[in-house]
């Protein structure tokens, strides 16, 4: 458990000007097996407790590892010199926040993750003993397991009092092959939930189906063509669709970065995607389930709310903290995210999500005639302009309605707000993405979600 010194340090001192306090442990294990020899084999844990004042617009930020009282006071009063140095030197005026509600909240969090490291070992082993027996012509193998654990507890002075606790466990699995020229072909999947790693995944057989299936699609990556280059229709999975959603336009709408000169500024209130298109950035339920990411109250204690981006392809809102909504004129959305207690807290998305449309995905399929099915992608980027390339690592052409062959790495690019005018389809369904990290200056697990869509894409080609 985080420690009560903060609460002790309050009532002695109480607050003098605007401020947090934000006590934080983060906690990680991973295991991986590379053709059946250890290559990771790590636990960590980073604890501490951080301050941030303003005075008059200038911000000062201090954290430590001393959890006693006295550490919590010299941690605030070094995050209060820092203000004052940097409000004497740059005189940015009087800051502006939005008001938000103070908060109590506590998640139902009872002991630290108490998964034995030899579980992680065991669980990996037997994954790749499986593969390793069923697979043995393949040339190399990957299995990797990992957790996240990540603990809060923040105070401020508009009157919150917050702690959260959230965990994550993904699981990886990678294979390599050799196509019929010699030349390797690689497949990689990833696969994870919100909760204990022995909440997400029940034991190494239930994932046995996984490894065959991604066998099977590298065998007919293996005996695959490449794609034609050019402008051409797609069927993006939801995966890239979650990936589009969040690197190519969900950072564009981040509303510091729109600030300081993305498209997301000029675009706001006009057409930046189909009408059938609409996207949301989701705080902690979408669709009546709890969402890989849950945040309720973000790192500068504002509760969190779902953030809608786009509307009937209109572009409405940005992802806000509480000085951005006050610049703006519009109600924070509990954005604010730190990864450690020595982060500031930034704007970050949370679960970025396009909607589901009415459409299913064999009548999509059936409707393009010359086409490709695009079904996973191993990276991304995209810039302020909302330009984005990203890599395609499988997918299948599609011929007269019909999926035919699987195609070998490849791109796809564009520029996101042109590309979502195009959308023409969208599946009744929605998957997510549960393992996602975001490297916004600072990593910061996320969740990337949508349904199939049907669109017009440059595609890459060999």
């Amino acid at each position: 458990m985080l420690t009560d010194h903060i609460e002790k340090y309050i009532r002695a001192h109480g607050f003098k000007g605007y401020t947090e306090i934000r006590a934080q442990c983060n906690s990680s294990k991973r295991f991986g097996l590379l053709k059946g020899t250890m290559v990771s084999n790590s636990a960590a844990t980073s604890r501490g407790i951080s301050a941030r004042v303003v005075k008059n617009g200038a911000y000062g930020f201090a954290s430590g590892n001393d959890f006693s009282e006295d550490g919590v006071s010299a941690i605030v009063r070094a995050a209060g010199e820092n203000a004052a140095f940097l409000e004497a030197r740059e005189k940015p005026g009087k800051p502006d926040f939005a008001p938000v509600e103070a908060v109590k909240r506590r998640d139902g969090f009872e002991a630290e993750d108490d998964v034995p490291r030899r579980h992680y070992a065991d669980f990996a082993g037997e994954l790749d003993a499986y593969i390793a027996k069923k697979y043995p012509g393949l040339s190399s193998r990957y299995v990797g397991v990992s957790s996240l654990n990540m603990e809060k507890l923040l105070y401020t002075s508009d009157g919150t009092a917050a702690h959260s606790y959230t965990p994550r466990s993904s699981l990886y699995i990678g294979m390599t092959a050799e196509d019929p020229d010699g030349q390797p072909v690689d497949l990689f999947e990833s696969m994870g939930d919100w909760g204990k790693f022995t909440d997400v995944f029940d034991s190494p057989a239930e994932v046995f189906a996984k490894a065959d299936e991604l066998f099977e699609k590298l065998m007919k990556k293996r005996e695959g063509v490449y794609a034609a280059p050019g402008l051409k229709q797609v069927i993006l999975h939801p995966d890239l669709a979650g990936m589009l959603a969040h690197e190519a336009v969900g950072h564009t709408v981040e509303a510091d970065f729109v600030l300081s000169g993305s498209v997301g500024g000029p675009c706001l209130g006009k057409q930046v995607a189909s009408g059938i298109v609409t996207m949301t950035d989701f705080a902690n339920t979408a669709f009546g389930k709890r969402c890989p990411v849950p945040v309720y109250v973000d790192d500068e204690g504002t509760p969190a709310r779902d953030a809608v981006l786009i509307r009937d392809g209109i572009l409405v809102g940005y992802m806000h903290n509480k000085e951005s909504a006050a610049h703006f004129g519009v109600c924070p959305t509990g954005n604010a995210r730190a990864y450690s207690f020595s982060d500031e807290p930034l704007i970050r998305m949370r679960n970025t999500c396009i909607l589901p449309g009415h459409d299913k995905l064999s009548d999509m399929i059936a409707s393009v005639d010359d086409g490709y099915y695009l079904v996973s992608t191993g990276n991304g980027q995209a810039d302020a302009t909302g330009e984005f390339m990203f890599g395609i690592e499988f997918g299948y052409e599609i011929k007269k309605g019909k999926l035919g062959r699987a195609i070998k790495n490849t791109t796809i690019s564009g520029v996101a707000f042109e590309m979502l005018k195009t959308v023409d389809m969208l599946s009744d369904d929605i998957s997510w993405c549960c393992t996602g990290m975001c490297g916004k200056k600072q990593p910061i697990p996320v969740g990337m979600g949508g349904p199939a869509i049907r669109c017009m894409a440059n595609i890459g080609g060999r």
